[in-house]
């Protein structure tokens, strides 16, 4: 059981759980996991636009350098460019201060391994393990404390790598786009990367304050976007998340293109180039039906992990597979990076779209998506999961869909919430099977939290 890490990374109310003291002793813990030797260790660090990150940045810093690593800033950054830079900069560790598509209360610490990697399960139980031990003894000599220095070339460093993501021939020229950047990590790279390349950009999101991150624009709110694109007769819009390692297309019509369609098209535009290194691709168990009959109508395989950027890659590395994401739109290009990157997704989209020369709309909409229903059910305390009420509704409803259909239930690993998602080929029978089963959650939710706070006033 793993007790401060989560799905990805630390997660959670900035001063709640993500407070100074956590990341101080973070900070030391990971430094000291990765002291492997006897040279000067170097650590950066990136963040997002939330007000907390200068508060965790500042601890991070003081824990780093209090074990004698060496600490390089990149400022707002997105965690694609956090984890390329960690590897091209010769770093032992990369830090990502980030709550990705989360309000700005939030906050989170994600890790990178020297290899541009999320660390292993082993790994995150190390340092855990470190953070709750006396550390006061592991610190380092007054002669041997780390220095702190501040990159400026970052921003150029990760356009420049983004950009020869593209064949050297092929530009932007003549396209308009619209790319909303979440008031988020991507708001100065993404419109600079995409003006370089020749386009016409129109930029959205761009102006953080602090509070305003993921804030009625971005990825998870695409409203703003899709009216931008339509007001200006635009070719394509681009909604990034906060921290853009995730992204949601928009074609010329104002319809959005979700992380599945947006695979489909880059598998098919890969198998056709003979790019592929297996025949198939990796997504999450809740990646739609329909992209799984479309590509295997390609002759391709849609394998299926757990939810979670970090379980694609690792299927993905462990046998070989070069493409691989989530609906929500986590997109592992394994070619060009270590994690998702919403900006360098948008461009190899973009450059089917030049190649193919036709309107996103067509290029995009790959497959019809069989009806698919999600719906979130918040909790208070316990696991309602495992209350005999929500068991048999889970039973019943798998067995009303049947063969044509499937039902996929879990608990978030960033909030406490229950999410049930069914799809079929009968939409009124998916709505009604979500139904049930939310009703049942939302009981068994109520009754544990009731009798949590039963037991809290005796």
């Amino acid at each position: 059981m793993r007790k401060y890490f989560g799905t990805d990374g630390i997660r959670g109310r900035a001063n709640g759980v993500i407070t100074p003291d956590l990341a101080l002793r973070v900070g030391q813990a990971a430094g000291l996991a990765f002291l492997r030797g006897d040279y000067r260790h170097r650590v950066i660090i990136g963040k997002d636009t939330r007000l907390s990150g200068y508060m965790i940045e500042n601890a991070l810093v003081a824990g780093f350098t209090s074990v004698g690593m060496d600490v390089l800033l990149l400022g707002p950054m997105p965690t694609p460019a956090v984890a390329m830079l960690t590897r091209s900069m010769r770093c032992d560790l990369g830090v990502m201060i980030s709550a990705s598509h989360n309000a700005y209360e939030d906050n989170g610490i994600k890790l990178f391994g020297p290899d541009g990697f999320k660390l292993s399960d082993d790994l995150e139980l190390e340092i855990e393990a470190l953070m709750d031990s006396d550390l006061s003894q592991r610190l380092a000599s007054s002669a041997t404390l780390g220095r702190a220095k501040r990159i400026d070339s970052a921003d150029a460093r990760y356009i420049e790598f983004a950009k020869r993501t593209l064949p050297r021939q092929l530009d932007l020229e003549g396209m308009r786009v619209v790319v909303d950047c979440a008031n988020g990590a991507g708001y100065k790279v993404a419109p600079a990367a995409l003006w370089e390349l020749g386009a016409e950009v129109v930029s959205v999101g761009v102006e953080p304050n602090g509070f305003n991150i993921n804030h009625e624009v971005g990825s998870t709110a695409p409203d703003a976007l899709i009216s931008k694109v339509r007001e200006l007769r635009a070719d394509v819009g681009i909604a990034l998340d906060g921290d853009a390692d995730r992204v949601l297309i928009v074609d010329e019509k104002g319809q959005k293109v979700d992380g599945d369609q947006l695979m489909g098209v880059v598998a098919r535009s890969w198998q056709e180039d003979g790019r592929l290194t297996r025949d198939g691709i990796v997504a999450t168990i809740m990646s739609n039906l329909g992209l799984e009959r479309f590509l295997g109508g390609l002759g391709l395989d849609l394998v299926r992990t757990a939810v979670g950027d970090r379980y694609v890659l690792e299927h993905m590395r462990a046998h070989g597979f070069n493409l691989g994401g989530e609906q929500s739109g986590h997109i592992i290009m394994s070619d060009y990076t270590t994690t998702g990157d919403g900006l360098i997704a948008a461009l190899q989209l973009l450059a089917v779209v030049k190649r193919l020369d036709k309107p996103v709309s067509e290029v995009c909409h790959c497959f019809e998506p069989l009806p698919q229903i999600l719906k979130n059910v918040r909790y208070k305390a316990g696991k309602p999961l495992l209350e005999n009420i929500v068991i048999k509704a889970i039973e019943a409803g798998k067995e009303r869909l049947g063969a044509n259909g499937r039902l996929v239930i879990r608990a978030s690993g960033t909030e406490p919430v229950i999410r049930v998602m069914a799809e079929g080929d009968n939409g009124d029978l998916v709505n009604s099977v979500v139904d049930d089963v939310v009703d049942a959650v939302t009981k068994a939710a109520s009754q544990v939290s009731t009798g949590a706070s039963a037991q809290g006033a005796a």
